[in-house]
């Protein structure tokens, strides 16, 4: 089995819509740092798992420097968009949303 992770930073806005009363109802930003993690039991015809750079465009280029909740069809919270990532790629099994030093948000294909 091969094996990936790409880390990048998104900066972007977002507001949570939610059942109780917080300071995240209101429009705030993060540096979000990004892992995603792929895998595949082949190498493709160009010898990679994945291209870091797809990878990068996929998920940065549509993510950085925006508005989350425009962007995304669905609370943005840091575990939706976990998941969203991974369902972006096909050999994506795991992303990691860390949206400030002591929040972190991991969804992993459970196989």
């Amino acid at each position: 089995m091969y094996y990936l992770e790409k880390h990048f930073e998104i900066s972007a806005s977002h507001h949570l819509t939610l059942s109780y009363e917080s300071k995240c109802s209101q429009v705030h930003g993060h540096n979000w740092h990004v892992t995603v993690y792929c895998k595949a039991r082949e190498l493709n015809q160009d010898g990679m798992v994945e291209d870091f750079a797809h990878i990068k465009q996929l998920i940065h280029g549509k993510l950085d420097h925006t508005d989350l909740n425009s962007q995304l069809p669905f609370n943005p919270t840091a575990e939706n968009i976990a998941r969203w990532i991974v369902d972006q790629l096909p050999t994506c099994y795991k992303a990691k949303v860390q949206e400030s030093d002591n929040n972190i948000a991991i969804y992993e294909i459970d196989e």
